[in-house]
Parts: structure tokens; sequence; C-alpha cells
């Protein structure tokens, strides 16, 4: 195994919607994530962000300051870590969409998910939102735009008209929003590249993405979670972009919140393989083709769905992947190196080790129990605690006395 890496830039994604890590936390990690191989930060703000004037809609109750942005900056920058901050421009937009004040551009009425490309709003809408987020990252030598998984796009009555029109299809539609996002991008703030998520470009013909324009404005980041990667796949999918006009590739896995939309516990021996894969598909390739890899750590699923593992339970994952990423496979040294740097003594790769972990499962799996047979066989509990009483917060002050004792128990 060899110390110098494949990937010349290795970010750590850290997705903020849902469970924000406070600053103090970060402060503690950062300089982790720098020990084990991590010079930069993919970070995914969504409603987290300090957004203001007619975008403070978007920004929820608990999200970061501008001066805890401009602290979680400078912690990066004192640990070496380049921040490349991720705005929704196309999909994945329920954080905006959801406001009713919004709720008229998105591409299907119903749906909060995917955004109206047709309308001039919606492109002032994202460009606003880009603003302010670069705003506060001033220099940032990337932007990630999103632009991924854009379901029902062509569903929307503007998009189903605009269909009917010879030679307009779906790629054509999506990649007119993307040109768009990116060319605002680089008008605005030219030192900063665009990135996207490359799931929307996979299936264009070669032909219609090189004529597109779209490959001399964006980067395109391959993503891919699983443990069997198709490694010759991938290979020929690079292949494409570059015939296409996309100057630089990079590529995306996963250290935790792929495997389950309610994992509670990382396993790590998934997310092991999957950087295992990436490695070979790096290798497959001319020197240099992946400018870099994102580790991915999603929080959950998308805006409206439950928390999947927190950042704390997957460190141990992150720490295996990006010591093998650094060291081009994960032999027993690595494992050493890694039990060494976060304080283990035995590191379990197929099972799931840690004081952390060994307390999510004690909430997760035995506590849960315990807690439902109170909640709805209990006389006292249903009857003067139910559901109604507890939204209202409204309790007869004797039941307590009943109550009490077997909560704590």
């Amino acid at each position: 195994m060899s110390g110098s890496s494949l990937f010349k830039m290795r970010l750590v994604h850290l997705d903020l919607k849902g469970a924000p890590p406070k600053v103090s936390y970060l402060a503690e990690v950062f300089p982790l994530f720098h020990a084990l191989g991590a010079n930069g930060l993919l970070i995914e703000y969504e409603d987290m962000f300090p957004y203001k004037g007619h975008l403070r809609l978007l920004r929820a109750q608990h999200a970061y300051s501008p001066s805890e942005i401009k602290e979680i900056l400078h912690l990066a920058t004192l640990n070496e870590l380049e921040v490349v901050p991720l705005v929704q421009t196309f999909g994945h937009m329920e954080f905006v969409l959801k406001h009713e004040a919004l709720a008229h551009l998105r591409e299907v009425a119903f749906f909060p998910n995917t955004l109206n490309p047709h309308e001039a709003e919606s492109l002032a809408l994202v460009g606003a939102m880009i603003d302010q987020v670069m705003e506060l990252h001033p220099g940032a030598r990337w932007l990630h735009v999103g632009c991924d998984e854009v379901y029902y796009l062509g569903e929307g009555e503007a998009s189903r008209q605009w269909l009917q029109q010879e030679q307009n299809n779906k790629a054509r539609l999506c990649l007119s929003h993307v040109k768009a996002v990116a060319s605002h991008v680089l008008a605005r703030h030219p030192a900063t590249k665009p990135l996207v998520w490359d799931d929307m470009l996979r299936d264009i013909p070669e032909d219609q993405l090189s004529a597109s324009g779209v490959p001399q404005l964006v980067e395109p980041m391959l993503w891919d979670y699983t443990a069997d990667l198709d490694v010759h796949g991938k290979a020929l999918l690079m292949e494409k972009y570059q015939k296409c006009g996309f100057r630089q590739l990079w590529a995306a896995s996963a250290f935790k919140g792929a495997t389950g939309v309610s994992q509670a516990l990382t396993p790590i021996e998934h997310h092991l393989r999957n950087h295992m894969q990436w490695l070979q598909v790096a290798a497959h390739g001319p020197a240099d083709t992946l400018q870099g890899i994102v580790l991915t750590g999603w929080q959950r699923y998308d805006h409206f769905s439950v928390l999947c593992e927190l950042l704390p339970v997957g460190i141990p994952s992150l720490a295996v992947c990006l010591q093998s990423l650094l060291q081009g496979g994960f032999a027993e040294d690595v494992k050493t190196r890694v039990e060494n740097f976060l304080g283990m003594p035995s590191l379990e790769i197929t099972g799931f080790t840690s004081d952390i972990l060994a307390l999510v499962t004690q909430v997760g799996l035995h506590l849960r129990s315990s807690v439902d047979e109170m909640l709805y066989r209990d006389r006292y509990v249903t009857g003067w605690f139910s559901s109604y009483h507890r939204r209202r917060k409204l309790i007869h002050p004797v039941m307590i006395q009943h109550i009490q004792p077997q909560a704590l128990r």
C-alpha cells in the first residue's frame, strides 16, 4: 500500500439538515478529520443557513448565525480543510417549496421537491440563495449546486406544454436549467466553479450533452454508495463525460447515511467496501482523471424523513474510509492507525463498536420496548398521560405519583 492517495482532494460531507452539530463540537472533530486525511469539507446547509431579507423564511429556527458560519470557516482554515458550500437549486427543494409563499414555483403543484424551471422567478430565487451563501464564503473555489434526483421533472403543466414542441425533451429541459444556474454562478462569482451531482446527466446521449454547453460550465460529481459498485461501468461513464467536454470529474462515496432511511448504527464493512471500489475506479483511468472524492455522510434522506445515523456514530466509519483512501487500502497496519486515532482498543469492521454505538444500541433496541410497554399498556399513562395530554402538557398531579416511579426504573 502507498501513502500517496489516488484522490488529491478528500472532502468530508457535512449534511446539516435536521441535526446541525454545535460549533464547539466541530471545533473538536475538525482536527480529527485533518489527522485522518481529509483536506476539505462539503457543507450542505439546507435550512441551517442564516438566510436574510426575503429569504428569511427558509432558515430553520435553530439555523447557524452569520457569526457561527464565520467561526466554522475559521476552524476549517485552522485545520487545513477547504470549504465547498452546497446549495440545492433544482431537486431536493422541499425546504424551500414547502412554504406557501413559494409553492407556486413547484414543478408539480402537489410535490415540493422539484423547482419549476420555466418560471423566471425560479432562477431569481436560487440565484438569490446562491448569492447569500457566497457572501459568507468569499473566495470559495467551488460551489456545489446540487441538481440531483429531480423527480417529476417534465410532469408539471408548463413542462407538458413545452415538451409537446418539436425537439424538446426532458434532457434538454434539465440541461437548460443546470446551464442557467451555472451561468449565474460564473457571472456573479467568476472565480468559483459550479459542481453538480451527476445522476441526471448519466443517461443523456453524448451528442446532446456535448452540444448543451454544460460541460464547459460545471464539474460533475459521480456518486455511488453501494458496496458492489460497478468499477468498469464507472470507468466507461468517466470516459463518456470526458468525451463530452467535462474538464474535471469528481467521485462521491459514503461513510454513513446510505444504507437505510432510519438506520441507527453505521455498517462499517459496507462503507469500507464502497471506498475500496472507488479506489479501483480511480486506478482504472489516467492519473488525475478525478479531481477528488467527497465522502458523503447523509443525515436524512430528504427534508421530511427521519434522521439516520448521526455524525458521532459515523466517526469510526469515516476514520476507516479516510485512512483507506489515504493509504490505498485497508490492512492490519491501517486498522491499528485508526484504532490509535480514535483511542479504541479494538475496532470491529463487521460489527458495531465504541461507547457511543453501545449507547445508541441500548436506546434504539432495548429502551424502546420498555417505553412502548409503558406508553400503551400502563393504565395511568393511557388514562391520564395520553398523547392528548402530552401535547397540551396536562396531567393530574396525583397521577405523577403513580407514573414517575415506573418512568425512573
